[in-house]
This record gives C-alpha cells, structure tokens and sequence, in this order.
C-alpha cells in the first residue's frame, strides 16, 4: 500500500485558528503565523515516499486558496478533533496525521514514522506538551471507540489516544514541539 501523510488544517482566517495563541498575540498576527508556517511546512513535507493530502476546516475551504494547488484536500467533517482524525485513520494504510503546528517536522522525522509501522500496529510523535504531533496507523481497522474521551489540549492526550488501542503494538518516535502559545512560537523561534 502506498504511504499516506495527511496534515490536518484549518482556513487561517483571524479569529478561528490557534485561539490560544490568538489570545496572546492578537487574532491577525495568529493567522499570519499559521498562513506562512502552513506553506513553509507543505513545501518541507513533500516526498516521494508518500502521498501529501490536506484535511481542511471548515469543510468549505476545500476550495481555498490559502494553501498550494495540485495538493489532495479533503473535508475533515463534523465532531471533535478525535473523530475527524479517526476518520483520516481509517483510510487503507499506512497513514500518518500531522497538524500543521509543528515548525521543527522534516521529511525524516515522518520517513522515522512510518519506518516504525512495519514492526507496529501504531506510531505517536509526542509532543513536549504531553499531547502528540503525530499518530500513525499500518493499516489494521481501530475499533469503535477509537480516539473517543480524550482530554485534547491537555498533558493526557497522548495517554488518552494509546488507551483506545488496547492491544496494539505501539512505537513512539521524536518528541516535537507544537505551537499552542506565544511561549510555544518563541521556543521555536533560531
């Protein structure tokens, strides 16, 4: 099966992306970030080990022209993050969901991910934060349930997605940082 990474995204319009962060810096200079980090990190991300897609938020901004041409774009749908990404998932694998929030991702930090999903039925890219920048599947169908009760934007996120999976074979892999506040953007920053 071919690879698949999909990068999860939201239309960077002030006032509906990164609100934490919005809230510290201001709603213009939040979108701006997400806008040119989003574009940074598509043109970082393109392989040819793997397939490139976008899932977009709302689901209208499939036609967007925030982000490039020639790129898959799929709605995200309704629900919360964790039956969004879940529906991602449970595409044929292997499939790797990023957000579009982790300024230090490179093609080897992905290469790394999906290495991991030969021995493992699952992979997670943790984040400093106690929550994850990425979750991966080799292509075995989760259960209902999957990714359900998660406490998301909280140290438990990632415990909380491993303990849907009951049974699997799961490998981490780098710890990344996300960017969530202006504490986070200036961590990243050289």
């Amino acid at each position: 099966m071919r690879r698949t990474l999909v990068v999860m995204l939201k239309e960077p319009r002030p006032g509906r992306v990164k609100t934490r962060l919005a809230r510290e810096i201001g709603a213009v200079p939040a979108a701006w970030w997400v806008r040119h980090q989003t574009a940074r990190l598509l043109r970082r991300l393109r392989d040819p080990r793997w397939n490139l897609e976008l899932a977009v938020a709302p689901d209208r901004a499939i036609a967007s022209r925030a982000w490039p041409a020639g790129l898959t774009r799929l709605p995200q749908g309704r629900g919360d993050l964790g039956a969004r990404m879940g529906r991602m998932l449970r595409r044929p694998g292997p499939v790797c969901v990023i957000g579009g929030d982790i300024p230090g991702v490179t093609r080897a930090h992905v290469a790394r991910a999906f290495t991991a999903l030969r021995n493992h039925d699952a992979v997670f890219g943790p984040a400093e934060d106690g929550g994850y920048w990425l979750i991966g599947i080799a292509g075995r169908r989760p259960r209902p349930g999957f990714l359900r009760g998660v406490r998301w934007s909280s140290e438990h996120a990632l415990a909380d997605s491993a303990a849907t999976l009951p049974g699997w074979r799961i490998a981490h892999v780098d710890r990344l940082r996300d960017v969530d506040s202006a504490a986070d953007l200036a961590a990243c920053r050289p």
